[in-house]
């Protein structure tokens, strides 16, 4: 992009001019946290084939091997934990103040929720990692104490829940949503009707690629409302959408979301 000054400029009038912004975040804008992303050169898919295997419900649920590498990953006493970017702060700075109708996210580090974002301007629609489900009994709990048990010598934890006087046993899982498993109900009936009534899409760090979200993109973008993207690679709806601006995602972000006004909550 031969002016992105100009482009930021553009795409910041723009939204400001929307009535109802919708944002979909995905893998990018969380880069600069440290989290890398998964499927760039140095993305956790293609530095460590068996991350990509532990996407898969069938994989996860079948293959023990597989379950104990993504605790062991967890539980590593070297991951730090991530906090938020400028990107993530300027989003929920914006969505308290009433000038989003919500964010829809594709990440499951939970660093919407730790910049601030309210819960009802929030969809995780693919889950958290800091908490973990049975994949037998759906109890769930703090990922912090499953890590507790891998590092005390529990490779492949198991449920612990009582059920019928008995323990559950169940296969353990962060509540994520991997390659064949179904969404939230609630969180997807939440993104459907945010989808359907906003007037601009704000696409930050995602490919566009991941269905169902993906698709309800589509559908936005080629009804005639607006899409503008930021991110630092090419994606599948640039060629759809109104605006894209490319460059530093965490330089580009908080500079679109600067309004005149303060809106009211709902718009």
């Amino acid at each position: 992009m031969t002016d992105p000054h100009g482009a930021i400029r553009h795409a910041a009038a723009v939204i400001e001019d929307a009535a109802r912004v919708l944002v979909l975040t995905g893998a990018g804008i969380s880069t600069a946290a440290g989290i890398p992303d998964y499927r760039g050169p140095n993305g956790l898919w293609t530095r460590d084939p068996s991350a990509e295997r532990a996407s898969r419900a069938d994989v996860y649920r079948s293959d023990a091997l597989v379950r104990r590498a993504a605790w062991r990953r967890l539980s590593d006493p070297a991951r730090a934990p991530a906090i938020p970017t400028r990107a993530h702060f300027a989003l929920a700075l914006a969505a308290g103040r009433g000038d989003l109708l919500g964010i829809v996210t594709q990440n499951v580090d939970g660093l919407h929720r730790a910049a601030g974002t309210p819960p009802e301007r929030l969809v995780e629609i693919h889950g958290r990692l800091d908490r973990t489900r049975c994949l037998t009994c759906g109890a769930r709990g703090p990922t912090d104490r499953v890590v507790h048990r891998v590092r005390r010598g529990d490779p492949d934890p198991r449920c612990e829940e009582t059920i019928d006087a008995r323990p559950c046993g169940g296969v353990l899982s962060v509540d994520i949503v991997r390659f064949g498993d179904a969404l939230d109900p609630a969180d997807w009936e939440r993104a459907i009707d945010w989808f359907a009534r906003a007037d601009l899409l704000l696409a930050v760090g995602s490919t566009l690629s991941v269905r169902p979200v993906a698709q309800l993109a589509d559908d936005l973008a080629r009804s005639g409302r607006d899409l503008v993207i930021v991110n630092a690679e090419p994606t599948r709806l640039d060629d759809v959408a109104r605006l894209v601006v490319r460059g530093d995602i965490d330089e580009i972000v908080p500079s679109l979301l600067v309004r005149g006004t303060t809106t009211s909550p709902g718009r």
